[in-house]
């Protein structure tokens, strides 16, 4: 029977999967490449009669995202998410999606997007404020705080009208618990109830409760001045109605929102900071014709909506960083029902991993895949490359409905900082992706902010 709908992909049998699952896990990207290399381009991972099948080429990730999309949903890795984030934006299925959708979609039309720009380049100059201090002393600091505090403050302004700077680090540190357990759990054969009191529960309630009282504050700030015409996303929230009941959000259905955007709407800026600063001050050359860029364009004013047609090489790192560095560097999708895949059965109820890390490193899309060059993304050679070859937003109807606003905030800031400044890795020890659910760097990462000389 399972012929007629096509044979199973190459992978490891059940008892290897395990033994690779168990080997893998301190090394989830190195276990993936090896997997790709060694079996191909669809990966069947056999646990019994389970499968999960790993996907790294972009014809099949359309598939998936766009052409067949009605027939895979989040399914139960998501679902184990929730413990976190509820059943915010990102872990909702179905109809509860599309009004989710349908009410905050305006939050994110590219006029009040533009709008946003004075308050992104607000913070930016007030960051660069307190380094001008750390350079006259020759201070260190560690890169990831200080480009979350910076888009906290963003999100926090711009979404919901509230100041996020005092929660900056309790939110920061809070977040890693969080998200380390939650990939912990994502991962296990076997996930533990969140109730059972272990360490890592423990810690995990705590830190989560850390983050409900943000949420609890960010609410009930903004519901104190409730302005139903603000156009923000916490006043459509607030105000929403259900087109058919015409009843409003719940509170529960609120704080999963707002702490849905409070922890994707900063992260994945300030990897894409963190990563490019990191990668720039490895590569002076591209420091270099980067600042000249912004120098060239800006000359010492805050860079307007007009400014970013003229920025394009700011646009290209970025890129570039986020190829190397997906913010998100898999997720899953389930099949509901068989479907096949260049020939190959997708059985009903099995997982589909799209690794955009492997794909972002595909060797017949791009030419040494580990070395940073952003001329990859000129307008000529994206042009030329598949659509799905680059998706560090994820692709389809669930792409990221804040990725023109992150990209804009990145392009912006980087600008800024790169302008004025280049920043010396301090760190004794080399930086490494920590992997969780997203790409954080690992420990400590210190840098010095050096002020840029005129000649570049």
């Amino acid at each position: 029977m399972a012929q007629e709908h096509g044979p199973d992909p190459p992978g490891p049998g059940t008892l290897e999967t395990v033994a690779l699952a168990v080997r893998f896990r301190n090394d989830p990207l190195g276990g993936t490449l090896w997997a790709f290399e060694r079996y191909g381009d669809v990966v069947c991972w056999r646990f019994g009669p389970r499968r999960l099948y790993s996907i790294f080429r972009p014809e099949h990730i359309q598939h998936v995202l766009h052409d067949n999309h009605q027939n895979y949903v989040k399914g139960d890795l998501v679902e184990r998410t929730k413990v976190l984030i509820g059943d915010g934006l990102f872990s909702s299925e179905g109809s509860t999606w599309r009004r989710q959708r349908r009410i905050i979609q305006p939050s994110f039309e590219r006029r009040r997007v533009a709008s946003l720009i004075p308050l992104i380049t607000m913070a930016t100059g007030a960051m660069l404020d307190e380094w001008s201090r750390y350079a006259d002393r020759g201070t260190a600091f560690d890169l990831p705080a200080a480009m979350t505090g910076l888009t906290l403050d963003v999100i926090g302004r711009a979404f919901f009208g509230v100041d996020l700077r005092t929660e900056a680090a309790a939110v920061r540190d809070a977040l890693g618990v969080a998200l380390a357990y939650v990939n912990r759990r994502a991962m296990a054969f076997f996930p533990m109830p969140v109730g059972v009191p272990t360490p890592a529960a423990l810690r995990f309630r705590r830190a989560r409760q850390t983050l409900d009282g943000a949420v609890t504050r960010i609410i009930e700030a903004r519901r104190a001045r409730l302005d139903p015409d603000a156009g923000d996303l916490m006043s459509l929230l607030l105000s929403a109605r259900d087109p058919e009941s015409g009843e409003a959000m719940s509170d529960v259905e609120i704080r999963d929102q707002v702490l849905t955007f409070v922890l994707a709407g900063h992260e994945t800026t300030a990897l894409a900071l963190t990563w490019a600063l990191y990668l720039l001050a490895l590569h002076p050359d591209v420091d270099a014709r980067l600042r000249d860029e912004t120098r060239r364009v800006l000359a010492d004013r805050a860079p307007t909506l007009e400014d970013l047609a003229h920025l394009p090489y700011a646009r290209m790192v970025l890129d570039e960083t986020l190829r190397l560095y997906p913010p998100i560097w898999a997720f899953v999708r389930e099949a509901i029902a068989d479907d096949r895949l260049d020939g190959y059965r997708i059985r009903a109820g099995s997982s589909v991993g799209v690794i955009p890390y492997v794909t972002h490193r595909h060797p017949s899309l791009w030419d040494q895949p580990d070395r940073f060059d952003p001329e990859r993304f000129s307008p000529a050679a994206v042009a030329t490359r598949p659509r799905y070859a680059y998706l560090p937003f994820s692709g389809g109807p669930r792409q990221c409905i804040g990725r023109d606003f992150a990209l804009m905030e990145a392009q912006l800031a980087l600008a800024m900082i790169v302008r004025d400044y280049r920043v010396a890795v301090t760190s004794p020890t080399p930086i490494v992706p920590d992997i969780s659910i997203t790409l954080r760097p690992r420990g400590p990462f210190a840098v010095t902010p050096e002020r840029a000389s005129a000649g570049g």
